[in-house]
This record gives structure tokens, sequence and C-alpha cells, in this order.
């Protein structure tokens, strides 16, 4: 990172205020992927404290696999999907939603900066899966988090980015200049640096770099950066259209244009990525608290010619979501022969087909793999590749099993038609061709594409009432595990998760701390003024701690007045500190019980997790010891034992 960042800058932003952190889950994921030795079972019981999360991460690992792939449902195959990075980086993009959809700079805009960067991820993710490259897994993170910069400058420099942003006024050139005079450095860099920061792979920090001058870049260089920097480049550029009014969205599409001939794409390769893109959107922007803004119609195609009597028509229409049944469906032509792709074509369009056409088993392959038909009719005899061995291949990736083939023959033998149904050959028709023969042919194929159709909307209903179930069962284990009265964990929960930190403490050497506390005189005002007034006493206590903690805290209430706070990663002296912050915290507040206003205090027992300590409830059982020191030194104050 060091040669693509100046660090020094980015460690004095950091230590100017608070640059956006993963909180509460997140958090845990993040120190748990910082560990060699972390399991993905390890990984899926902490994920379950989150159902939304859940869904989230299944809904991410969906999107990053090959068309044709077995839907994920389960939260551990989402995890095998994702891997650790992944969970990781998506974790912390959900978790920054949810805690910075607001801020104090008055012209930044959260809402809409959250609602383009949800658009650029999906994108992202899409472009990545079309080729077929490395980090897929990692890319919707990326496109999410690609400009967090800004929202760092934002909140550590909220008053001076405003001024910053409207003198830009929305000039992205004038912008960075104006970010690298006031803070020296703009948000690219600063997005690029806490990528880096955060573990994400170098390959996608330079990307995340570079990619706002994309089109600016010099000739391709055949690296790894050099493509998903383009890629990236593109994502922007269709969150921009997207988000962009008239006249913004003209310039914007035509970047996406320029960025996509750079790519090799065709325009209407990258119409169909917008309609992909649009789909999705709507699914997360009802997952994630984002606005549910209204996408535009892009099209980035120009309008066809038709083509001479003579030419074969353009052999990558886009592939768009699917028409009804018997109307629209994709089908792809391979046949060597002009003539015969020209006439099937004409008889295919005619009858509401989408065709595309290839000339080869090679070119045929490629074809494929870009349009995903899901019919296809395939001349046995051809160069290069031949149709049965073109079969053959296909039946060998997932999103070629599910394609119905017709094989065209000129014979009509036994023996080669067992042959082509042994290379995975739906059906047959021996050629010259008869246009009520084909008809009949394609009606075949049309039922077994219903019927694929069918047994996927089944399947998305079971996945989709798996997932209400889940839901359900994580709210009912939520409520077990909570204590009504003030929001925290209960004594349950406490004993599990004290007992999880014990052990990731004890196996990476890190240092534990927890606190017991106790309300002073709790049961003198109960008797004294009953049960009411000592629940809300017990109420108020609880926000006056929670208000006091810091973010890898845990707070549970374990019974009665008494509380236990577990501290990760905190020594005794750290503990100790926290603990006088509690209870001055406490102190500071008095407590409203309806015209009574009460004084409340708390006494606190600290312990930190010694070398020689067998288990977790020896470090409880030293707690309890200074908590007990505490009560005998008079109450309203913090003790360690010993």
């Amino acid at each position: 990172m060091n040669d693509l960042i100046d660090t020094r800058r980015f460690e004095e932003i950091k230590a100017a205020g608070e640059l956006p952190s993963p909180k509460g889950i997140a958090l845990s994921i993040a120190r748990m992927s910082q560990r060699g030795d972390a399991s993905l079972a390890e990984l899926a019981r902490l994920v379950q404290g989150d159902p939304a999360l859940v869904g989230r991460l299944v809904r991410a690992a969906n999107g990053s696999l090959a068309s044709g792939a077995r839907p994920v449902v389960a939260l551990r195959d989402a995890l095998a999907v994702l891997g650790m990075a992944a969970v990781r980086n998506l974790a912390l993009g959900f978790s920054l939603i949810s805690s910075s959809g607001e801020g104090l700079c008055r012209s930044f805009p959260y809402a809409r900066f959250w609602t383009g960067s949800v658009i650029r991820a999906i994108a992202m993710q899409k472009i990545l899966m079309r080729l077929r490259t490395a980090g897929v897994e990692e890319s919707f993170s990326v496109g999410l988090l690609a400009g967090i910069g800004a929202l760092g400058l934002a909140s550590v420099f909220p008053a001076q980015y405003s001024r910053v942003l409207d003198e830009a006024r929305g000039d992205p050139v004038a912008l960075l200049d104006l970010e690298r005079q006031a803070f020296a450095m703009s948000h690219v860099e600063l997005s690029a640096a806490m990528l880096a920061d955060w573990g994400m792979p170098r390959f996608f920090v330079a990307a995340v770099l570079r990619h706002e001058g994309a089109l600016t870049l010099p000739a391709d260089d055949g690296s790894r950066e050099y493509g998903l920097t383009l890629a990236l480049g593109l994502a922007r550029a269709i969150e921009t259209a997207c988000m962009a009014d008239d006249a913004g969205r003209t310039e914007a599409v035509d970047a996406a244009k320029a960025l996509a001939a750079r790519m090799e794409w065709v325009p209407e390769q990258v119409s169909a990525l917008c309609e992909d893109v649009a789909a999705d959107w709507k699914d997360w922007s009802a997952m994630l608290p984002v606005d549910a803004y209204a996408l535009p119609n892009l099209s980035l195609s120009a309008e066809p010619e038709a083509p001479a009597p003579s030419q074969p028509p353009a052999t990558f229409p886009s592939a768009a979501n699917d028409a009804p049944a018997g109307d629209g469906l994709r089908v792809l032509v391979v046949d060597d022969d002009a003539a015969t792709r020209l006439t099937l074509q004409t008889l295919l369009v005619r009858g509401g087909y989408r065709v595309a056409t290839a000339e080869d088993g090679v070119r045929g392959m490629e074809c494929a793999l870009e349009f995903q038909p899901q019919i296809m009719v395939v001349d046995w005899v051809m160069p290069q590749m031949n149709g049965l061995e073109l079969t053959r291949t296909l039946r060998q990736t997932r999103m070629g099993r599910s394609i119905y083939i017709i094989v065209l023959t000129s014979h009509e033998e036994d023996a080669r038609l067992v042959e082509a149904f042994e290379s995975g050959v739906d059906d047959y028709m021996v050629k010259p061709l008869r246009p009520r023969v084909l008809e009949a042919r394609l009606r075949a194929a049309q039922r077994l594409v219903r019927m694929q159709r069918e047994l996927e909307t089944e399947r998305e209903e079971i996945r989709r009432y798996a997932a209400e179930l889940g839901v359900s069962n994580r709210r009912l284990q939520e409520v077990s595990m909570t204590d009504a009265l003030t929001g925290f964990p209960n004594r349950r929960y406490a004993m599990e998760r004290i007992a999880q930190e014990w052990a990731i403490a004890q196996r990476s050497n890190r240092s534990l701390s927890c606190m017991l506390i106790d309300v002073d005189h709790f049961r003198q005002i109960n008797e004294t003024y009953g049960r009411d007034v000592a629940d809300q006493v017990l109420e108020q206590t609880a926000r006056a701690i929670r208000a006091c903690m810091r973010t890898q805290d845990v707070v549970c209430r374990t019974g009665g007045d008494e509380f236990l706070i577990i501290c990760p990663d905190t020594d005794l002296q750290q503990a100790l500190a926290c603990a006088q912050r509690v209870g001055a915290g406490v102190a500071a507040v008095p407590v409203q019980a309806g015209r009574l206003r009460l004084k409340s205090s708390i006494s606190v027992g600290v312990a930190e997790r010694l070398p020689a300590m067998p288990d977790a409830d020896a470090l409880l059982t030293l707690a309890d010891q200074a908590l007990l020191a505490a009560k005998k030194a008079g109450r309203n104050c913090v003790r360690t034992a010993g």
C-alpha cells in the first residue's frame, strides 16, 4: 500500500476523528477474520445472531454463483461460497449502511450515497461474473465500499467537507482538486487507504484508486489491476447513469459505452448488464436501509440495422429476462453453413424466439456462455469442434446441463443416433429441414423449459419459506436470550458469550476482562417505592451503562440488579478506566420515576483473565470477589480482587 497511498496522511486522518468503522457483529467478524485458525462453523455461529445479515449474505452468495449453479439456501453454504474475507467485507459494508445513514456534514447526501453504492456493488458483481475472473466473491463489497472515502471525509471533517462539496457544485474533477487542497488527500485516495487498512486485496485497492479515471488509462497492459479498474469504472458509470438527471445521464451512458468498448463488449452486452442490475436492485433495495430509488431504463445499444439477405444477423443479442413460456425463448443456432443459419434464424424469429448464431463449435461454445440459451440447434458435422463434441463440453458445465439441445444430421442410422444421445443430445432432426417438424421439436423443448421454470419457481418458494422460518426461529431465539426489561442479553447469553470470548482469548493469547455490577441499595428502593419504581431505576441505569460502553463491549443483565460486562481485547487497566467511566456516568444522571427524583449509583468489580485460570468461571469468580470488596468499601466505587 505504501507505494500507492500516502500512509502518513491516512494515519493523520484516522487520528483526527472517527472514520467509519464496523460495529456489533461486523466488528466481531472482523476480529475473528484476523485469526488464522477461525473456522466457518465459528463464523456461522456468530453470523446467526443477525437474521438480516444472514439473508444478505445468502443473497450475495447466490449473486456470485455461475449461471445454472444450485442456489444457496443455508447459511453455511453461503459462507463457504463467499469465504471469510468476503463475509468480513460484506458485513462491514452492511454495518456501515445501518450506522451511517445520516451525519453532521450538511451538504453530504447520505441516503443518496448509499443508494448509489449498492447500485455500483450490484453492477460490479454482474460485471465480474460476465468476465469470469477471480475475485467474484469480493466484487460486491468492493463496489459497495469503493467510495467510502467520501463518507470518511464527511465523518471526520463535517463542516469543512460541506464547504468543499458546496464549492465543487457536483463537478467530480473540481471535487478531487478541492479535497486535496483542503485535506491533502482526495476521497478516492482515502477510499483505497481504508480498504487496504481493512485487509482488501491489493489488486482491488489499486482498482479503487484508479477507477474514477478509468477512461484516461493508457492502453491495456494485460494486468489484473487494469481489467478490474475498467470493470469498477464501468460499474461507477452505470451507478452515475442511474442516479443522474437527464443531462448527466447522457454523459454517464457515453462513459459506460466507452469503457465497455475498451473491454471489447458490444452495446447489447452492456444493455443486458443494466437489465440484470435493475432486476437485482429490487431485491437489494428491499433488504437494505437505502432509498428504494426507481432506476431509469438505460438503453445503451443502438437500433440494430436490418441484415442484408446474404448476411446472418448479429450473433450476440442480450440475454434479458425470460419472456413467457413459448414466446421469447433464447435459441442458439450453430452451423457452419451460412444458408442454413439464415433459414433457421428466419423461422425462429418469425416464431417469436430470440436468436443468436455461430459458425462453428468453438464460436458456439463462446456464444453459449455469453448468450445463455435455453435451446440450441447444432449441426453434427462442423470444423474445429463438431456438434457432439460441443454438446459433451457444454454438459460438463452447470449452465450447459439445462440447455435443450437438438442436433442436425444427414443420417438416421441407429448407431449414430445412439452416439448422439449418449453425448447428451436431447433430440435430433434430419436434413433437409422441414418447418413443421422443427416447430414440433421446439414445442417439445418449450414444454421442458416450462417445467424447469415451474420447478425453479417452486424451489424459490421453498427458499422463501425457509428464509422466513429461519427469521422466525432467530427471533424466538433472540427473545429467549434477551432481558425484556432492559433489552440487554440475559444470563443464558452472557454465560455462552463469555465462554466464547475466553476460548478466543486463550487461543490467541489476547487480553480479556469483565465487570460485575450491582445497583446500590436496590433492595431498599424496591421495598420503599415498589416494583414499578425499581424497574424504572433498572431501565434508566441500563441506559446510562449503555451510553458509557465501547462498541466492542458486551453488556448483559444476569439477574435482579446484577449486570455483567464482557470486555474483549482489554487489559485490567483499560477495564478499570472503563468501569470508572461507567460508574461516573450512572451517578451523574438522576433517576426520574414519576415525581420521584432518585440518585443512583453502582458498585463494580473488575477482573482480568490470568494465565493460570482454568476457565471463564474462574474469571467470573475473581470479578465477584472484586464486587464484594466494592460493597464492603462503601459502595459507589470500583474495585479489583486481591
